[in-house]
């Protein structure tokens, strides 16, 4: 991955509402997700194969990613482009984000990653930075979405170790189920993102099997 630009909008879809009262997690959020990755961002090359090391299975979690290097080198592999149930829907954009799909078509998983230039600066660790992607890609003010998200994770180096801290916002509209889940790292200054979007299958579970296959890949 060649980092070349350096901001997520803060415009990512013309349907978007920055209005709290439609963040309901029981309610229609459908249509605020961004109906495709985020541009102005480093180019990406995901991995070819799902990453692992000596460090799988240890953690990264919103604290310690406080001790970071300034240069840490921080991207997505991509165990999905090994795993028989998932096709490419959009390639790299050459903006940092990617799609891919279910053969099924059930559910598409919207990768992005680069710098967050663009995302509000808010005191505390990276669980607030992750807010702050999420208040982005929501158009809403990070201290509305704070109350509304929780935390889950992303793998660490190798698909199944979990131990990245993430913050996620999940959303339901009838049979259809969505889950937004952001990692910001604010030591080296990048973030990354996925948008699991099913219309016949749960959001959550899919995002846990994303995780079996894919991980957050680390280079100090």
């Amino acid at each position: 991955m060649t980092r070349t630009s350096s901001s997520i909008p803060l415009r990512l879809a013309s349907t978007a509402i920055a209005a709290v009262a439609v963040l309901s997690l029981s309610g229609c959020l459908y249509a605020q997700i961004p109906a495709g990755s985020p541009t102005g961002a480093p180019s990406s090359s995901p991995e070819t194969d799902a990453p692992s090391d000596e460090r799988s299975g240890s953690t990264l979690t919103f604290a310690e990613g406080l001790d970071l290097a300034s240069d840490t080198y921080i991207e997505w592999g991509d165990g999905l482009v090994v795993d028989e149930g998932w096709k490419i829907v959009s390639p790299d954009d050459g903006n940092g984000g990617w799609t891919y799909g279910t053969v099924d078509g059930t559910c598409t998983a919207r990768f992005w990653q680069g710098y967050t230039t663009d995302v509000p600066v808010v005191a505390g660790d990276d669980s607030a930075s992750s807010d702050a992607i999420l208040g982005v890609l929501l158009q809403t003010p990070t201290s509305e979405v704070t109350p509304l998200a929780t935390t889950g994770e992303f793998s660490y180096m190798a698909g199944g170790s979990g131990g990245v801290e993430t913050r996620q916002v999940v959303g339901v509209d009838g049979s259809r189920t969505w889950l937004m889940a952001a990692r910001a790292f604010t030591q080296t200054g990048v973030g990354l993102s996925v948008v699991v979007d099913c219309t016949a299958a749960d959001a959550e579970a899919t995002l846990a099997a994303i995780n079996e296959e894919n991980a957050v890949v680390v280079t100090p």
